[in-house]
């Protein structure tokens, strides 16, 4: 292995942690979000462009945040191997670097492209004239360009520090410290209060705004409030079930992780939280159907066509002319007496 750091932490290099939860469920889980998210981020890349050919701002929020998730799901590779090696990173520390902070960046991108489309749908429903220069491309490009710059600068700190460790099995760990370093407190309670804490309560304020107009509109068709309602229940649901758990359990383990053994009572379950960032991925698309009935639509079309292809067995019966309605058929019949041959 090359280029990894010669300044050890003493107490990782100490703690004796069961890695087992690796190598049952975190092989399952990247490979699951792998195989699904890479072609559902893929096709969401596609419809977004569309949007952003329309000139829909809504459309640039969607465009950068499945480029977040296309960017995290091309280094599953690198962590499948990693967990599969039982928690032993065998490529040098610039990549453990760069796969660490698409990791854990990808989070915060995603929460503030989330927040960015709340708040574009608050204005678009709450004050539909009075913001409307902020509801521009210009305007959205601007925010995006804000973001990633926002979410790079502060991956310096990351870059700062050695991030591959070793453990009482000689393996070396990538980007995790048992228990967790002094400077990694600071940065996990701003994790917290701006990249979690903040955007739920920006996310709430936004989408209940959304909602209160919605019921009074009488001018509200129900079918578009019913797809409002789908955006809304969509993000709330991601954010809280994809970082809700992770946010909580490193904020405790911030607040009271101090020797091994207590970061070996919380390993398992803080890891699954992290897990459950990960379908983030996966889940991304699926609020991308949400936020508009075209792309609902052409989702379900796609569904419908799976679906009809793996019955394809039932198909071949003798029902010879599917596409031949009662009234196509009745014209043929007539056309064919009137036809003198």
């Amino acid at each position: 292995m090359e280029n990894l750091s010669e300044d050890l932490d003493n107490s990782t290099l100490n703690c004796t942690i069961n890695h087992n939860i690796h190598q049952m469920l975190s092989p399952v889980i990247y490979i699951l979000v792998f195989v699904i998210g890479l072609p559902a981020n893929c096709l969401s890349l596609y419809y977004a462009y569309l949007q952003v050919k329309v000139k829909n701002e809504l459309g640039i929020y969607l465009f950068n945040l499945t480029v977040a998730d296309l960017l995290y799901i091309f280094s599953l590779p690198f962590w499948i191997q990693y967990v599969l090696q039982h928690d032993n990173w065998t490529y040098d520390e610039f990549l453990c670097k760069i796969c660490g902070i698409l990791l854990y960046e990808n989070i915060y991108i995603s929460v503030a492209f989330l927040c960015c489309i709340s708040i574009d749908r608050y204005l678009a429903v709450v004050y539909p004239f009075r913001f409307h220069q902020c509801r521009t491309m210009k305007a959205a490009t601007v925010v995006s360009i804000f973001i990633w710059t926002k979410e790079i600068l502060s991956s310096w700190i990351i870059f700062r520090h050695s991030e591959v460790t070793k453990d009482a099995e000689s393996h070396a760990i990538c980007f995790e410290h048992y228990p967790i370093k002094n400077w990694e407190h600071n940065i996990n309670f701003y994790r917290f209060v701006a990249g979690f804490l903040f955007p739920f309560f920006l996310l709430l304020f936004s989408y209940y705004g959304i909602l209160r107009v919605v019921r009074k509109s009488h001018g509200t068709q129900t079918k578009k409030k019913i797809q409002i309602k789908r955006l809304v229940s969509s993000t709330i649901s991601i954010f809280l079930v994809c970082f809700g758990p992770y946010h909580v359990l490193m904020l405790i383990r911030s607040l009271f992780e101090s020797s091994c053994d207590f970061a070996a009572r919380i390993f398992n379950i803080y890891h699954i939280s992290l897990l459950l960032t990960t379908f983030n991925c996966v889940a991304d698309p699926i609020l991308y159907c949400f936020s508009s009935e075209n792309t609902y639509q052409d989702f379900a079309k796609i569904v419908n066509t799976c679906v009809k292809c793996l019955r394809c067995g039932q198909i071949e019966t003798t029902e010879s002319y599917p596409m031949s309605t009662p009234e196509t058929a009745k014209k043929i019949r007539d056309q064919t007496d009137l036809d003198p041959k």
